[in-house]
């Protein structure tokens, strides 16, 4: 913990520095002017970062918190504006409200407190949708706010200008305001929910399988955004001293998300960077926008060419950097040093050992179905899986064996039957509570989150039990079992296919499951990969005595890893036994062959015409 602490730590001073330069170079070369307009770098900094923290961490760009902004702006306004001018300005302000005239940093708290209720008001709601139908509530959100403000005339003045308001925040005001936004957006990002908010923006149902309640990180991180936020908008509300509802309206969202973008959504130091490089590209087209003559040719006047030249440098970095500037990764996690020292810590703390879980109960899965609009996928499955024992589940395309090890982790809802651990029915909990029950879970596509780094991969799943002080030496020690320890920091979309499936089981290994199903893990793998996997899963099983459900097309895998096998076709159960007894059944080889006569004695059995040759195993003699 103390080491996660140290990095994050590093990271804050190294994104807070250029905020520091950029202050004290202001005040000693450019005062005035160029303090003005440092201070309202750090107040987007703080609003950007705001968004960020929501959206970046998500995935789900937001073009509510300006909304915030707004609200902590009239809020705090409300709370100090002059009570000689708030005669004249607001005179239908009601009593209760009227006459106020609060010092700033307390009017901030009282906002702050607005901005966080209407926050988890608005958040409930939206934590529970994804993707576009998210922003677009967002952005209702936004309209709702801009509209309600325009109409509140005898709190607002409605469409008219809001003046009166004590012009209290400076550079070195605003400075400590921005460099505690970054310390609180990086710690965020570094800390678990953060880690998990991530995982949930690569692949939402591969980090629900592994425990993560995507629900409730988005709403935590909507919070949090909104308040910095709204942070953000009191500040430049006392920054200027007048503004109005169109200021924090599509103009501000459309600058502060092209920020966001252009450096890069996914980062801390992306958000900084992305301030800056815009503020300076808004800063020297303003001056241009009025027309400009430099002798050889005069520049007529060009209305909006600030923000014509935003959107020219967002589609010119878009079309080299699709992640932005500063990438998927913070600019710290990338410094070799920082690179060098991770490992050293890396190979002392972890040994490569791991901790037998708890074996006692059985998996049993009980008259298992499940119907879409009514047709019937899977039917009466019923089986059990004991720890120590790996079980195979075979059948012809379109068998049912994906809906089966779908509804037995929850992913899709069984219609009937149960599924039962020690005496509870699984399919009647959450998705992200599954795995606590001691389910885990591959995928027969890759499921993984590509731009995270493999172990933090496996983090996320180490995290989903508070049993070790860091989640990450738990980590170390699976990704030690499935030989990936060397490729720790790296991606995981850059690993190699076979290396992929290995990681996809190590996550499910980091959740210590009493059971592990595996859809299809050496689907796409070459004999090489395959015989390693068959190594490892070999090893997890005798080493933790986990139940293993192995859904395989290749049958000489099946027959050479399975104690007992259970075979599906056209969603029905017609067969459970040892692999010498499957082999043999005639159903099982009418569901793979087909009807056909009696074959010679000569000639060879069926299921090694199909290319399984049951002696090549060595573990299962069907004689």
């Amino acid at each position: 913990m103390v080491r996660f602490r140290r990095e994050t730590v590093i990271g804050i001073l190294l994104t807070s520095l250029p905020l520091l330069v950029a202050a004290t170079g202001a005040s000693l070369f450019f005062p005035g002017g160029g303090e003005r307009l440092v201070t309202l770098f750090m107040i987007n900094v703080i609003a950007v970062l705001g968004i960020g923290l929501y959206a970046g961490n998500s995935g789900i760009v937001s073009f509510g918190h300006v909304g915030f902004m707004a609200i902590g702006a009239y809020a705090s306004g409300l709370l100090t504006i002059n009570p000689i001018i708030e005669k004249t300005a607001l005179p239908h302000l009601p009593e209760w409200l009227a006459g106020i005239g609060m010092p700033f940093l307390p009017a901030l708290a009282v906002a702050l407190l607005v901005v966080v209720a209407v926050a988890v008001l608005i958040g409930i709601p939206v934590a529970r949708l994804g993707g576009s139908s998210a922003s677009i509530a967002t952005l209702g959100f936004l309209v709702i706010v801009h509209v309600v403000l325009v109409a509140s005339s005898d709190f607002t003045r409605g469409s008219q200008t809001f003046f009166g308001i004590p012009r209290a925040v400076n550079l070195w005001l605003a400075l400590p305001f921005a460099v505690a936004a970054i310390a609180i957006a990086r710690i965020y990002r570094d800390s678990s929910a953060g880690l998990k908010l991530r995982a949930s923006r690569e692949d939402e149902i591969a980090s629900i399988a592994v425990g993560v309640n995507v629900r409730l990180h988005r709403f935590i991180a909507w919070v949090i955004g909104a308040a910095l936020a709204g942070t953000a908008g009191a500040l430049l509300a006392h920054f200027l001293g007048a503004f109005s509802p169109k200021d924090f309206y599509f103009n501000l969202t459309f600058v502060l998300l092209a920020m966001l973008i252009l450096g890069g959504i996914t980062t801390v130091s992306g958000a900084v960077g992305g301030t800056a490089v815009i503020m300076v590209i808004v800063e020297l087209l303003r001056k241009l926008e009025g027309g400009a003559d430099f002798g050889v040719f005069s520049l007529p006047t060009v209305f909006g060419l600030t923000d014509i030249g935003i959107g020219v440098a967002i589609l010119v970095v878009m079309y080299r950097l699709q992640d932005g500037l500063f990438g998927v990764r913070e600019l710290d996690e990338r410094l070799p040093w920082l690179k060098g020292f991770e490992a050293r810590t890396s190979r002392l703390d972890s040994d490569g050992s791991g901790t037998p879980v708890t074996t006692a109960g059985t998996l049993r899965i009980e008259n298992l179905g499940k119907s879409f609009s009514g047709l019937v996928a899977l039917e009466k499955a019923d089986f059990e899986i004991t720890p120590g024992l790996v079980i195979g589940l075979i059948g012809p395309n379109g068998a049912g064996k994906s809906t089966l090890i779908n509804s037995v982790s929850g992913v899709v809802p069984p219609s009937t039957g149960r599924v039962m651990i020690d005496g509870m029915d699984v399919a009647s909990l959450p998705v992200h509570a599954v795995p606590v029950a001691g389910l885990a879970r591959t995928f027969q596509n890759i499921r993984l989150f590509r731009n995270l780094t493999v172990l933090e991969n496996v983090t996320v799943a180490a995290s989903a039990f508070k049993r070790e002080a860091d989640p990450r030496e738990r980590a170390r020690r699976v990704l030690a079992e499935v030989g990936l320890e060397k490729f720790s920091d790296r991606l995981a979309g850059t690993l190699s296919y076979g290396a992929q499936r290995r990681l996809e089981i190590a996550r499910a290994l980091a959740l210590e499951p009493r059971y592990l199903l595996l859809d299809e893990p050496a689907a796409g793998m070459n004999p090489a990969e395959t015989q390693e996997l068959m190594h490892v899963l070999d090893r997890i099983r005798t080493k933790y005595r986990l139940g293993l459900l192995v859904v395989e097309h290749d049958l000489k895998l099946i027959m050479r890893l399975c104690d007992r096998v259970v075979v599906l076709n056209k969603g029905q159960q017609i067969a459970i036994g040892s692999p010498a007894e499957v082999q043999s059944d005639p159903a099982v080889i009418e569901a793979y062959i087909g009807r056909r006569r009696t074959p010679k004695p000569a000639q060879p059995g069926p299921l090694e015409a199909a290319g399984l040759n049951p002696g090549a195993a060595g573990l299962h003699n069907p004689t």
